[in-house]
């Protein structure tokens, strides 16, 4: 199953475009936070980590809607690859 995540870092910004993205790429279920990539506590994203099983794909618009450092990311696909899960991002980066 495909997992979506998305996030935006204020109330001014808008989900529908990431979640669109994330749709179109087969989620089956999506996510969202409506906060600051740096705060550590994201209730959107334990849900969606808590929601993963194995083999599932966990799927973002841009890698930077993820993780707020390079040190959580590698947490993150420790935890994906513990779980023997997947992780895509749709966004292709120039």
């Amino acid at each position: 199953m495909k997992i979506g995540y998305a996030r935006i870092s204020t109330v001014d910004q808008h989900l529908r475009m990431q979640e669109d993205a994330l749709r179109s790429a087969g989620c089956e279920e999506i996510f969202t936070d409506v906060i600051s990539g740096a705060k550590s506590q994201r209730p959107g994203l334990d849900k969606a980590l808590a929601y993963v099983r194995e083999g599932d794909i966990i799927v973002v618009w841009k890698l930077d809607r993820l993780g707020r450092s390079i040190q959580h990311l590698i947490q993150l696909m420790t935890l994906l690859n513990e779980r023997k899960s997947v992780f895509k991002a749709c966004a292709k980066y120039r």
